[in-house]
Order: structure tokens, then sequence, then C-alpha cells
């Protein structure tokens, strides 16, 4: 008996049973950041990263906005609107470059990247075409971390950036094919679409994608007759389901798409490839047995092109005419609307500078965001991106890696 008393004596005097602290997490420091926007140089890139209205939110929220004087006027943003909401407008790019995030939509220029200092955040598109083993070594040299937004993945595991440009793309692409049917040159002065007691407009869409979808509801609104192609039955059924109603499908056979092609007034090129280069679908002899002022529009041109008489062609000079069907080339359909797509672009990057502010700092919203750290591909003077590696010959390490070991 007097054992067990000890016992209990001992334990309570231990301090085994006394009140302890209760362990909270520790909630890391917001942090004040410094975003610049620089004015594209990149030709014909009307849109901006961020337009007015996340301006004010994120100096509501204390950051720091610079901006580049007349960044915004080709997606008609002045900067009196800018300024208005709180963003300094300087008339000197190196200002806007010595930001902690450096947000643009294309990517830096070499001669932008001199402009860079050191362990600065870049948020812009990642275009490989044109761009050099030198490129991408100075920006190692810089330490920068350089995140492609077209990269960043939601919960899903999509990619929202890629959706919304797409989105924007398949709209557009109809509204060209009107103005362009309609086209006292280019055209034969017919109305897309349909009309009491005249024949429905033909519209043939190649592929079954996102841009497809898009242009598909945007032809079907407008009264056409629409007929879609794709290599994969499943993605036909799958399109067919997301418009919710029964549209003319079949498998790319080169005899029903001929036959298909006789009788269109619009053809939207949409086929994707994650291989690189876009299979050539459509003959030069299947568009020498269009009909006269036909209008084919290319939105794979981005990858080569889906029409074997694709050339690339720009904003400036969008079309050309080959046995009497108009062409349009164009890649980067979105900066055609600038201003849609800009909103679109800054909805998306805005939330992810508040997380970046609240989070404080890029490096704990990569060690915390799957989404946003699929969008790395360089990592304080580190490739992150496989593909980029061997390409170019550059050291890789993988970025989970890298986040699991950073502190």
């Amino acid at each position: 008996m007097d054992l067990t008393q000890n016992n209990y004596s001992e334990l309570l005097h231990g301090g085994q049973f006394n009140p302890r602290e209760e362990m909270l997490m520790v909630q890391p420091e917001m942090k004040i950041l410094s975003i610049g926007v620089p004015r594209e140089s990149a030709f014909l890139e009307n849109r901006i990263s961020l337009v007015p209205d996340a301006v004010a939110l994120l100096v509501e929220h204390g950051h720091h906005v610079i901006i580049e004087n007349d960044a915004g006027k080709a997606a008609h943003f002045t900067d009196h609107e800018f300024s208005e909401m709180g963003a300094d407008i300087v008339y000197d790019a190196r200002k806007v470059f010595a930001a902690d995030i450096i947000l643009k939509v294309a990517p830096v220029t070499l001669d932008e990247s001199e402009m860079l200092g050191s362990k600065q955040t870049v948020i812009s598109s990642l275009h490989t075409t044109g761009i050099t083993e030198d490129y991408f070594r100075r920006l190692l040299n810089k330490r920068a971390t350089s995140i492609a937004f077209e990269f960043i993945q939601d919960k899903a595991g999509t990619f929202p950036v890629i959706r919304a440009m797409s989105e924007i793309a398949g709209n557009t692409s109809m509204l060209l094919a009107a103005e362009y049917m309609s086209h006292p040159e280019y055209g034969r002065g017919k109305m897309l679409g349909g009309f009491s007691g005249i024949s429905p407009t033909e519209v043939v869409i190649l592929g079954s994608g996102t841009v497809s979808e898009y242009a598909a509801r945007a032809a079907l609104g407008m009264g056409a007759f629409v007929k879609i192609f794709d290599s994969s039955v499943f993605k036909l059924r799958r399109l067919q389901n997301n418009l919710n109603t029964r549209v003319y499908t079949s498998m790319l056979h080169p005899r029903n798409l001929l036959a298909a092609l006789k009788t269109a007034d619009v053809v939207i090129g949409a086929v994707h490839s994650v291989y690189g280069r876009t299979p050539c679908i459509v003959t030069e002899d299947m568009v020498r047995q269009m009909k006269e002022g036909a209008v084919m529009i290319d939105v794979s041109i981005d990858q080569g092109g889906c029409f074997e008489t694709s050339h690339l062609t720009d904003h400036k000079n969008p079309v050309f005419k080959k046995y009497g069907v108009t062409h349009y080339c164009v890649p980067n359909i979105a900066s055609k609307v600038p201003n849609t797509a800009s909103y679109a672009l800054s909805n998306f990057l805005t939330p992810i500078l508040m997380q970046i502010g609240e989070e404080g700092g890029i490096e704990n919203v990569l060690r915390s965001d799957y989404g946003v750290r699929q969008g790395v591909y360089l990592f304080n003077g580190t490739s992150t991106n496989k593909f980029l590696s061997d390409t170019y010959h550059l050291p890789f390490q993988d970025i989970n890696l890298l986040m699991a070991a950073f502190h």
C-alpha cells in the first residue's frame, strides 16, 4: 500500500500531470511584394498580365505594383487607370525589372534578362521557339526562379491558362470566320449561321479539344450546321456530352473529310499534338476542291498548322487566298481580343500573387502548392524542366526533390 502511494506521489510531483502549453502552428509572416509589369516587346503581343482592378486589390493588401508606361495601351488600359488604382507608372524599364516579381505575358527577352537582378522571380509564358541555350544559361546565372504560367495546374490537374486561352481562341475563331465570310474581297458576302428559308452555313471543325468545343458552341449559337472530325471516338463522345446536343461527328477518314470540305463554308483547324508539330490533316489537293470564298482558320498554326496550304501570318496581315479559299493563320489568336484575354490572365495570376504574399514568399508557395510548382522551369539557378535540360544541355534537378530539401 505504501509502495503504491509512493509511486503515485512520485508521478504527481514529477510533473507528468501538470498542464502544458498547447503547441500551435506558426503562420508564416506576410511578405510585402514589389511586382513589376513591363511593356511587352514581343511582336504584336497586345495583352497585359494585370488589369487595373487586380492592381487595386494588390495595392489594398500592401503590395507595390510598378508598371511601365503604355504597358496596357494595346489592351485598351490607360496609364491613368493604373495610377488611379495605386500603381506606380515609370518611364524606365530598369525600374520595373528591379522588382521582386516580374510579371509578363511573353517570355523575358535576351535584352530584358540583362536588366534582371539576382534571385528574382519571373512569371510569364514559355516559348522555346527561337530561344537558345545561351538565353537559359544567362537566366541560370542570375539565379532566377522562372515560372511558366501555362504549365501551372489546378486541383483537378488541368491547365487553367491553356484552357482559358483555348476558350477565347475557339469563340474568336468563329467571329473571325463570320467577318471574312461577309468580306467583299476575302468572302462572298454571306452571313455565318442560319436564316429562315436559306441553307445554314456548314462549319467543319478538326479536333475535339477545348478550342473545338467553344468554336462549336459559337457556331451552333449562330445557327450553323457543325461537323466535327477527330481520330478519337472517346474525345468525340466527350465533346458531344459537353455540348449537350447531337452534332455530326466522324472519324478522320480522308474520304469522309473530303466530302465535308467540298461543301464547307468554314473550316476550323484545332488539332493539338503532344509530340511537337501537328499532323497535316487537309492536303493541298483537298483545298483545291473546296468552294470559292470558303474560310479556313488554322488555330493549330502555333504547332506548324494542320492545313498543307497554311503559312504563318500575323495580326497586321492575317489572311491570304489560295485556290480561292481564304486562309487565316495567325498564332496567338487570343491577342486579337487583348482586353478580354488580359482579364482572363489577370484573374488567374492575381490569386497566385496574393498567395505568395500571404505565405511569406515564393519558396513557401512552391513547397505547399503542387499546382504552382509544376510551372517552375528554373529555380534559383537550377533547371527543373527535363525537356529544357535535355534540349539545351543543362543540369537537371527535380523541383519536388528540391522543395523537399529546401529550408
